[in-house]
């Protein structure tokens, strides 16, 4: 008689410490935030942009609390590095950029300057991932971080939250938009821009706490 065996999916979820389910919950507000605005592109209904906005503290927390358990119960490990940063892609990469096109940011302009956003961030958290050993030492420990941590992109979903409640989304974002040669270009896509860059940055150095 053959021995059965338990499916695939239950021996990969055996090997997940508790930290690394906190870092799931991370990205399923970060998938949860995309599809509440898309749904909002659908409706209009600015519930859906604010409940899309309130899931990236939602995140933030997740991020927080799976490092310290981690840290806490001494269990690092090279999976749960790599769902982090995953997790962090879809939270604080793809969910930040799917609210600003939501919120108006559509011309190619500013399509441009989203997707420059996102791959700054997809770049810092493979640096990152390669150069934590190098940066560590003898300590074992990371003392700072080479460009802002991706997860500073709350601040753009913050200011994104707070046009919405001011209803200044859509034609009426901030700051306006100007027509540059084929495609439009509002300056509140500049933002995304800028968070990129102080992302890639290996002159800036943040301390790690």
């Amino acid at each position: 008689m053959q021995q059965q065996t338990a499916p695939r999916h239950f021996s990969m979820l055996r090997g997940f410490h508790l930290a690394d389910f906190f870092t799931l919950g991370n990205a399923a507000c970060g998938v949860g935030a995309v599809f509440l605005a898309m749904l909002y592109l659908s409706s209009g209904d600015t519930t859906h942009f604010l409940l899309s906005a309130a899931l990236a503290p939602a995140a933030f927390a997740f991020d927080v609390l799976d490092g310290r358990i981690a840290r806490a119960r001494h269990q690092h490990s090279a999976l749960g590095r790599e769902l982090d940063s995953l997790s962090d892609v879809i939270s604080f990469g793809v969910a930040p950029a799917a609210l600003g096109f939501a919120a108006g940011l559509e011309g190619g302009w500013d399509a441009a300057a989203l997707i420059y956003f996102v791959c700054c961030g997809v770049s810092r958290l493979a640096r990152f991932n390669v150069t934590a050993e190098s940066l560590a030492g003898n300590t074992g420990k990371v003392s700072y971080f080479e460009g802002t941590p991706i997860p500073t992109s709350v601040v753009l979903t913050a200011v994104l939250a707070f046009a919405a409640w001011q209803d200044r989304i859509g034609d009426a974002l901030y700051g306006g938009v100007l027509e540059l040669g084929p495609w439009d270009l509002h300056p509140l896509s500049l933002l995304f821009v800028l968070s990129g860059s102080l992302m890639i940055s290996k002159t800036l150095r943040i301390p790690k706490f």
